[in-house]
């Protein structure tokens, strides 16, 4: 990966303007949270491969040498620590308004998927370190595949990768407006509280909405319609006597009613 071109064309004031890159690691946001007390605001972890990815719930990331993104920004917001799991919004947010910037018609499933042609491209991982009631920092991690062609077989169902569906874009172009989307939409949530565009963008490239899914919580699958994100970001479901309930992200999976989405 070139990083002398990313820092050379990145238009931010913070998000990415400093990077440790990487050769290996075992899981960028694990690195990151190691050396968040001595790195600024907006720094990002990039590796070329992770040997230990990890996504949400535990679940692990297959992250091979050279074919995709896999980073880590250090945030430092000041806002409540109830907030924090609003920016996991900002994020896929900035995703699809960047690939969508570049052509590749993207989508995002509730909360932290990236979705391209019915399948996951992307995910989102966002944890945070906080005492009294305040936030030391957030790592939030993305783990996005650009040119994997082959995936195995459990795999392949539901994952693809940017270059296997047809886009041929190099990782730093999409790193850069990833970057710069994010710092913009983050901004004005942070320093604002501005969630409009965040609920725009999630809203009108989500791949849920108005779809029947599955919501799956204590191994338990319920068959709700998707109907909208609400005001804190939460999705808002029916079920088939008409009562309309919210999901919080928590510990809920969310899974297509006859695939991935």
């Amino acid at each position: 990966m070139d990083i002398e071109k990313i820092k050379s064309n990145l238009k931010t004031e913070s998000i990415g303007k400093n990077i440790v890159y990487l050769d290996t690691i075992d899981s960028t946001n694990v690195y990151a949270k190691k050396v968040a007390k001595d790195n600024e605001h907006g720094t990002l972890i990039i590796s070329e491969e992770q040997t230990a990815g990890k996504g949400r719930l535990g679940k692990n990331w297959a992250s091979n040498s050279g074919e995709g993104i896999w980073m880590t920004m250090i945030l430092k917001p000041k806002i409540k620590i109830q907030n924090a799991p609003f920016v996991t919004l900002v994020a896929g947010a900035a995703v699809v308004k960047a690939l969508n910037n570049l052509g590749i018609d993207a989508r995002i499933k509730w909360p932290n998927d990236i979705i391209l042609n019915s399948k996951k491209i992307c995910g989102i991982l966002t944890e945070l370190s906080a005492e009294n009631e305040s936030i030391n920092y957030i790592v939030l991690g993305m783990g996005i595949n650009v040119k994997t062609l082959d995936f195995d077989q459990e795999l392949s169902t539901k994952a693809t990768s940017i270059l296997k569906e047809g886009f041929d874009i190099d990782r730093e172009t999409i790193i850069i407006g990833i970057l710069e989307n994010f710092e913009t939409i983050y901004k004005e949530y942070v320093e604002k509280n501005d969630k409009r565009e965040i609920l725009i963008l999630n809203r009108k490239f989500s791949a849920i909405i108005g779809k029947n899914v599955y919501v799956i919580e204590n191994n338990e699958r319920k068959l709700k319609k998707c109907l909208d994100i609400n005001e804190e970001g939460n999705l808002l479901v029916q079920d088939e006597h008409g009562n309309i309930t919210e999901v919080n992200s928590g510990e809920v999976s969310v899974r297509g009613e006859n695939g991935y989405v």
